[in-house]
């Protein structure tokens, strides 16, 4: 893996880590590519039962790298045309249905597709000088990354228009107002709360969480007569896992139960 991405697994829990601070961890090539191979391994790997998405620095990821995305449409390079889809579609859609729990810490400014890779996530924990801001129109271009599925979802549609329209950031505490982030930490205490959080996920049902994250998912864009069904389709697949009556003969003997994921 290029160590512009730092992937680290310990126990359960992986951490995948932005790692070009001198530039916010803005994204190039190289580090879009990272993405996309890292995100697809921690979700077909059955030992990563939890995934928390971070940076290192004082910002999470400003979005593009400005700079080579000039350089290169100056060179005629027709790769910044097809980001979008090479990159940005598959890095958001491994986030969005990963079968495990992904946190995202927000260390800094999330701008860009790197606030639309954290709405992608089940949780955001977010240290205290972090923000969020969406200037794709300052640059004359539309939403990517998801950003028009998940922040509508998150926050509703008016103020997520407002969001992208105006191209003003908001901080971690105004992102808390508004339900944009689970939670709101001291900078020194992000990692470690990430961490805490992810490792008591891993140690859940991981089995049911991803039926949870598919059944939610799919009732976004359902009626309510296939979201009933859907619920039935996956209830009657988590009563045949090993997870479910374990846990069931242990809540009656009043018992801890122990979850293996299937």
């Amino acid at each position: 893996m290029s160590d512009v991405l730092l992937v680290e697994r310990s126990g359960g829990v992986a951490t995948l880590t932005l790692n070009r601070p001198d530039a916010m961890n803005a994204l190039t090539l190289e580090l879009k590519d990272a993405l996309v191979e890292a995100t697809r391994d921690v979700a077909a790997d059955p030992s990563v039962r939890a995934v928390v998405l971070t940076g290192v620095g004082r910002g999470f990821c400003v979005g593009q790298d400005l700079r080579e995305h000039v350089a290169l449409i100056e060179a005629d390079d027709p790769s910044p045309l097809s980001t979008v889809t090479e990159h940005y579609n598959p890095i958001t859609l491994a986030l969005a249905t990963m079968p495990k729990p992904v946190i995202a810490a927000v260390n800094g400014m999330a701008a860009g597709a790197g606030a639309g890779f954290t709405f992608a996530c089940d949780f955001r924990i977010a240290a205290a000088n972090a923000g969020f801001l969406l200037a794709f129109a300052n640059v004359g271009l539309t939403l990517d990354s998801g950003v028009s599925w998940t922040l509508p979802r998150l926050i509703g549609a008016a103020r997520a228009t407002a969001l992208a329209l105006l191209a003003e950031p908001i901080t971690a505490e105004s992102a808390l107002e508004m339900g944009l982030v689970n939670a709101v930490v001291e900078p020194e205490r992000l990692l470690p709360a990430a961490l805490e959080l992810a490792e008591r996920l891993a140690a859940g049902p991981t089995a049911a969480y991803a039926a949870i994250k598919q059944s939610i998912a799919y009732a976004a864009t359902a009626t309510l007569a296939d979201a009933l069904a859907k619920e039935g389709e996956l209830q009657a697949a988590m009563g045949r896992t090993v997870d479910h009556p374990a846990a069931t003969a242990a809540f009656v003997a009043k018992q801890k139960p122990t979850f293996v994921g299937r």
